[in-house]
């Protein structure tokens, strides 16, 4: 599928692959060599944080490049017999839709993106973190990354208390530079997993209590649920528009 040439999009993809590179370098350089080098420890650290960063990565990509469950458009514009006959062949007329922007049939619970600009099945949000949509297709891959980021930001916080922590004998050998630079990535890191940790983790508490409830983020908003902290943030971030009781009619024919 190829990516969407929205400009926030690409700044979120590439400062996320920064970031995690920075992490990795951090981690291995600053942490775990300077801290134990003369143990077993150090070694399996390594293997143990880059498998999870081997994995973060791969749930991101598949996340980012899969098809979120597109509705492909017939060949003549508003109709309803190509769509039904090769895509969905159980479901019934009367439950499509018909989207204005498309011009074409969409099933139900099918939801048009605007940064997309295609109709998305089950279409949870457009997130710019991947650069996608989340919808019927790639949710689960979306719901692995944030898993993976919250098990690398705590996995990250414990290696540099343990740091600290930890006995160095070697550390009293370096020069103050080198020290203080130290200092000064272990403290730039612990910001970056507890800022990216808790996004995360309120991220895919969202996630989980939509797909225990079978409703996305999309029917939520719709249906006027309470709108907590976590999904204030979560609106907030990922762009995703709130409905007010005043505009709501005007926002709902858009969606």
């Amino acid at each position: 599928m190829p990516l969407n040439n929205d400009p926030c999009g690409i700044f979120c993809i590439l400062f996320t692959y920064t970031s995690i590179i920075y992490a990795d370098y951090v981690v291995i350089n600053w942490v775990v060599l300077h801290t134990m080098q003369d143990s077993y420890w150090g070694p399996f650290h390594i293997v143990i944080f880059n498998t999870f960063l081997l994995l973060l990565t791969v749930s991101h990509l598949r996340a980012m490049c899969s098809d979120p469950g597109t509705v492909p458009l017939p060949h003549t514009n508003g109709s309803l017999s190509d769509l039904r006959q090769v895509h969905e062949p159980l479901v019934k007329r009367e439950d499509w839709s018909m989207c204005t922007r498309c011009e074409a049939y969409r099933p139900p619970r099918a939801h048009h993106c605007r940064i997309c600009k295609r109709c998305i099945r089950r279409m949870d949000h457009h997130c710019p973190w991947i650069n996608n949509c989340v919808g019927e297709k790639n949710q689960k891959y979306f719901v692995q990354f944030l898993f993976f980021v919250c098990i690398i930001s705590a996995y990250t916080i414990m290696l540099v208390i343990m740091s600290w922590v930890r006995e160095c004998r070697q550390c009293k050998l370096y020069d103050m530079d080198t020290r203080q630079t130290q200092v000064l990535h272990s403290v730039i890191l612990i910001m970056e997993s507890t800022l990216f940790g808790m996004f995360n983790i309120a991220i895919l508490y969202d996630q989980m209590e939509g797909i225990y409830n079978d409703q996305t983020t999309v029917e939520q908003t719709i249906n006027k649920r309470s709108n907590p902290l976590h999904r204030y943030i979560f609106s907030c971030i990922c762009r995703w528009p709130k409905l007010s009781r005043s505009t709501s009619k005007l926002s709902v024919r858009s969606v």
